[in-house]
């Protein structure tokens, strides 16, 4: 049965403004300007309630919960959301915890921050609050949001180590369970900018079912239905398709050796492209371009 539930995972280093600066309240309009067609802007739209809704943001990935989801709270209220709290997990006895699990039921979107996907699954993984949020997905008009981190997380396989220079050698690649939202895909993160195509493919040449997705920053997919894809944000979504891979040597060679991959498919999505997961199928998305007059 399709997901009720709608499902925004985004590369990293999404735009919130410029609220580092220390004169943002000052020049906020010139902070906020990328806010009409952001990502952000994108998850209040989508959401059950729009400015309405209730929105937790999770930071349970990162080190510096308190600043990490002060800075979110601040970015979503003023793009008009003012129902807005920070749900800071830090361990598996708050997950567990009825008030942790009241306010989860209670929301409407709920955003996962970056930081360390594995301390997200760790903490969260098998607890109530991930019961309840599976629930909530798949019965519910729900929105799920993570970036980076957040993002690797929401997939049932999920990369947590490997480094980009060496991704190729054979069990480099490290690969454990996410919190299995979306099933048959793995996500990988800051995509383009840390040159991580290599993990991608590794990580798909291991089970060639797998769909690889990596997201450039500030770029991600608007998944609804639990099988429609479409691009958003300002950068590029990479799509690694082995399900036509004719020869690989990968359970021939020694760990740390490299890995040869005949006949790979990558295909590359910018915003406003779609790909269906049960097709496999892209549809790349044209606007029409009006000529001005010199």
């Amino acid at each position: 049965m399709a997901p009720k539930g709608k499902l925004i995972v985004i590369g990293g280093a999404v735009d919130k403004g410029s609220f580092t600066e220390k004169d943002y309240q000052a020049n906020i309009e010139n902070n906020l300007n990328f806010f009409e067609k952001g990502i952000l802007r994108r998850i209040i739209n989508e959401s059950a309630q729009k400015e309405r809704s209730r929105i937790e943001i999770i930071p349970t990935a990162s080190q510096i919960p308190q600043t990490v989801g002060e800075e979110y709270r601040k970015a979503f209220n003023y793009l008009g959301a003012s129902d807005i709290d920070v749900l800071d997990i830090q361990d598996r006895e708050a997950a567990n915890s009825t008030k942790i699990v009241n306010r989860l039921k209670k929301a409407d979107v709920v955003m996962f921050t970056g930081g360390d996907q594995l301390r997200l699954t760790s903490i969260l993984g098998g607890t109530k609050f991930h019961e309840v949020l599976e629930n909530k997905y798949q019965n519910e008009d729900f929105l799920i949001a993570g970036t980076s981190a957040g993002a690797a997380a929401c997939s049932t396989n999920m990369i947590y180590q490997g480094s980009a220079s060496e991704a190729l050698l054979k069990g480099e690649i490290k690969i454990t369970g996410g919190l299995g939202l979306i099933d048959d895909v793995i996500i990988d993160t800051h995509f383009v900018q840390r040159g991580r195509i290599g993990r991608l493919f590794q990580a798909v040449v291991s089970n060639p079912r797998v769909l690889g997705i990596g997201l450039g920053e500030d770029t991600g997919l608007y998944i609804s239905g639990g099988n429609v894809m479409e691009a958003i944000g300002s950068g590029l979504v990479i799509l690694v398709d082995g399900r036509k891979i004719k020869n690989t040597n990968l359970t021939d060679v020694a760990m740390g050796e490299p890995v040869s991959i005949e006949n790979l498919i990558v295909q590359v999505l910018s915003k406003g492209d779609t790909y269906d997961l049960e097709k496999h199928q892209m549809k790349i998305h044209k606007e029409s371009v009006k000529l001005q007059k010199a």
